[in-house]
């Protein structure tokens, strides 16, 4: 080496992707948080606004908790930042298995996150026309409450529609769980399952409400095992690094 060449700089990027079990604890984090500001948004209220075929009640909610319509909102789009960060470190972690694989379970989640946000932007709209009495004045109270349910309504068939990709990217992860060999087997097949699970819950939600309800907690299982199996795999083992290999990744 020539004495006044430069030093090489350690590459940062290179340093994370080298320690595996750094990088799915990294990622094991993220999924926590998702799990954490997605169940509080969806899970808590969400739920206490709308009430379906009922625009006087479904405004009155939003008047009512609009402190908290707020902290749902921004719960949506933590969630969402949260779960395109979980899907980053996952691909770096699993690239190498299968490369456009791994970049469909990418996709999948970028759309997903796209969809969270703009749902949260129509519930935002659904507090303003609620809080703002100039619609109102303009429309009438009838009025007013339809646009509210509107716009409550759009956010919560989206935030619905928007389980066709958090079902879809468990697809590939599951496969790239299995391929790898960095996660249990059985943990993997429980994705796919769970990617199906979805799909049908969505098919029922939108297709029959009655029987949307009488097959909700059985569907809910298969995503409820495979999610929390993974992040509690990704905090407390993280992944297996003996099966870790150098091999260049697999590309279509």
């Amino acid at each position: 080496m020539h004495p006044n060449a430069p030093l090489a700089q350690p590459n940062r990027e290179e340093g994370i992707a080298s320690s595996p079990k750094r990088l799915a604890r990294i990622a094991g984090v993220f999924y926590l948080l998702v799990g954490i500001f997605g169940g509080f948004a969806e899970g808590f209220v969400d739920p206490k606004m709308y009430v379906a075929g009922d625009a006087a009640a479904t405004t009155a909610n939003v008047l009512a908790n609009s402190v908290l319509v707020r902290m749902g909102v921004i719960a949506h789009l933590v969630d969402g930042a949260f779960f395109a960060l979980t899907a980053l470190m996952l691909y770096v972690l699993l690239k190498h298995v299968h490369q456009t694989v791994a970049r469909a379970m990418l996709v999948f989640v970028v759309i997903a996150v796209g969809m969270i946000s703009l749902n949260a932007v129509f519930q935002f709209e659904g507090l303003q026309v609620a809080t703002d009495g100039s619609y109102a004045t303009a429309f009438g109270a009838a009025g007013s409450n339809a646009i509210v349910m509107i716009l409550i309504e759009i956010q919560h068939f989206g935030t619905l529609a928007a389980q066709v990709f958090f079902g879809l990217w468990l697809a590939p992860l599951g496969y790239l769980a299995i391929k790898s060999g960095l996660f249990p087997r059985a943990l993997g097949v429980v994705l796919v399952v769970a990617t199906v699970s979805y799909l049908v819950d969505l098919l029922a939600a939108f297709s029959s409400r009655d029987l949307a309800k009488q097959i909700h907690p059985f569907l809910i299982i298969a995503p409820a095992i495979g999610e929390v199996w993974m992040v509690v795999y990704l905090l407390v083992w993280g992944v297996r690094t003996a099966h870790v290999t150098g091999r260049a990744p697999i590309a279509l």
